[in-house]
């Protein structure tokens, strides 16, 4: 017997729950693709966009995935033969820099693991190294969506201030931006990636780019910047095609519209609060969880926890065990161990993570967090009691906080 029929709900970070609004936006006929509506639509979009990143520079739209961007980020950006240096903390960082070494680009990767966050001092110290400044940019995971590690950007902005260095500062926000609060002005940021399928709650297919002023005066002489993916035509437009580099996304773009209106409605601010809400559920139950048992979170610092997606361990491959249980006999999709161990490690198992980004609310969590007890339980994996009424007080706590009305008295 199992108990998974019905309407599943896949909690993995991206593609995130996509809002029956968002879906209902992409029923309708194909537009007029050169004029009209579409123009005030895509206009309307980027003016958003840079209001979601907090950006008043450049915003650019390209028809891909995170990784899409990640490589129209790196042309844009280097020459064939110019220096980079990775900052990672876990699979992402990591592959951004070898999408970047495969380019031709010459990175150095400075590795600290995959449960804690950038040492600045280090950074700092590696630059200052570099007195010839051959080092175009720094390459930062805003939050490294395997891991769940987030950096502090205003940190490594300082450290690479600090250098005296002028590389650009480019960041990955693919699961943080909608999620965790982000400054593009205010952060010093020059290049900042993104992506549609987790915070902005819109179907994979659309990648974004923000930068500076100085990260497009570089951009200029930058040789390995195709016609497709060099960011000057789409920002320098003068026909509307030249905004996509042909075609443009039209359903993609009905649906980020709708996506785009429902984050102005409930407000940025909100939203961080309720990401942050969420994630301490999720963390308050996994302290439980872990007083009685091989369970951990991979991050121990809570102020270096994405509040988007919480990467966990269950040693002697429960992790694994428990994504099985909770899918096939209740429905429930959790996120794999993504680049934690290889294949043949015997941890590799051990890992998995649960996202709680976009279009999520408290029962959608809480449920998650319940049917995981329900597997706990099943698989006889020891546990410590009372998680969920750890998570439900956490939620109850940071009601107030978030503005929701005063209880009404009896």
């Amino acid at each position: 017997m199992t108990l998974s029929n019905g309407r599943p709900y896949v909690a993995i970070p991206g593609p995130s729950v996509m809002p029956d609004r968002v879906l209902a936006a992409m029923q309708r006929p194909a537009p007029n693709i050169y004029r009209g509506a579409i123009v005030d639509l895509t206009h309307s979009i980027l003016a958003d966009l840079k209001r979601v990143a907090k950006c008043t520079a450049h915003v650019a739209l390209y028809i891909c995935n995170g990784h899409g961007a990640w490589e129209a980020s790196l042309c844009n950006m280097a020459s064939r033969g110019d220096r980079m240096l990775a900052c990672a903390n876990g699979h992402f960082g990591l592959g951004w820099a070898d999408a970047a070494r495969r380019m031709g680009i010459d990175v150095e990767t400075l590795d600290f693991g995959r449960s804690a966050p950038i040492d600045t001092d280090r950074l700092s110290e590696t630059l200052k190294a570099d007195r010839d400044h051959e080092i175009k940019a720094v390459l930062v995971t805003h939050v490294d969506t395997a891991s769940s590690v987030r950096n502090d950007i205003q940190a490594v902005r300082a450290a690479i201030d600090a250098a005296g260095h002028p590389a650009l500062l480019a960041v990955d926000a693919i699961a943080s931006l909608g999620c965790d609060p982000l400054h593009f002005d205010d952060w010093g940021i020059d290049v900042l990636v993104a992506a549609s399928q987790k915070g902005l709650m819109t179907p994979p297919g659309l990648g974004f780019l923000w930068f500076s002023d100085k990260a497009l005066e570089q951009s200029r002489s930058a040789d390995l910047a195709t016609p497709y993916w060099s960011w000057i035509p789409r920002i320098e437009a003068r026909v509307f095609s030249h905004t996509f580099g042909g075609t443009s996304p039209t359903h993609h773009l009905f649906a980020l519209r709708e996506a785009l209106d429902m984050i102005e409605e409930e407000g940025l601010e909100h939203i961080w609060a309720r990401h942050r809400a969420l994630a301490g559920a999720v963390w308050a139950a996994f302290d439980v969880w872990g007083q009685d048992g091989p369970i951990s979170l991979n991050v121990a610092d809570p102020a270096m926890r994405s509040r988007a997606v919480t990467a966990a361990r269950i040693r002697n491959g429960g992790g694994e065990a428990l994504r099985g249980w909770v899918e096939t006999q209740a429905g429930v999709t959790l996120g794999i161990g993504l680049g934690m161990a290889l294949a043949d490690d015997p941890t590799h198992d051990d890992f998995f993570r649960v996202g709680h980004m976009g279009h999520v609310n408290a029962h959608m969590t809480l449920g998650v967090l319940a049917t995981m007890e329900a597997g706990l339980q099943a698989l006889q994996i020891p546990h410590g009691s009372g998680a969920l009424d750890a998570a439900a007080g956490a939620i109850v706590r940071a009601i107030p906080e978030i503005g929701a009305p005063a209880p009404v008295s009896a």
